[in-house]
């Protein structure tokens, strides 16, 4: 499209976009085995919010921390995806663009572990 048509408001053009991010969720889910992974889990974390009746504040943590990995993880996908276009051949900045961006995702999973223990272990025990 011209980049005139940029700030012009077009459904055509919106609904494209969505096309785009849907193909893009569906690729991540398809080629991605952290991806899944999160997804089996968010997938058991909310069957136990349900069972453990968690309030609204706790389904807020919980659902911004499934989110939350879900667009980590695609986002360092997508990082992958760009260091390896940009070079075939191993450099050393490279690898640690690539390791920054899987550290990000780690301590995220750290941290929703943690505030999945602090809401459902209590539940838990009682």
């Amino acid at each position: 499209m011209a980049s005139k048509d940029k700030g012009v408001f077009s459904l055509h053009r919106l609904a494209q976009a969505f096309k785009c991010a849907f193909q893009g969720i569906a690729h991540v889910y398809l080629h991605e085995k952290n991806f899944r992974f999160h997804t089996a889990a968010a997938i058991v974390v909310t069957g136990c919010g349900f069972i453990f009746q968690i309030s609204k504040v706790e389904w807020m943590f919980v659902l911004f921390c499934i989110f939350g990995m879900f667009v980590l993880e695609m986002i360092n996908s997508a990082l992958e995806r760009t260091v390896d276009l940009i070079t075939d051949e191993y450099r050393k900045l490279a690898k640690q663009a690539k390791d920054l961006a899987a550290g990000a995702v780690l301590m995220f999973a750290i941290l929703t572990v943690l505030i999945g223990l602090i809401i459902f272990l209590p539940k838990i025990f009682d």
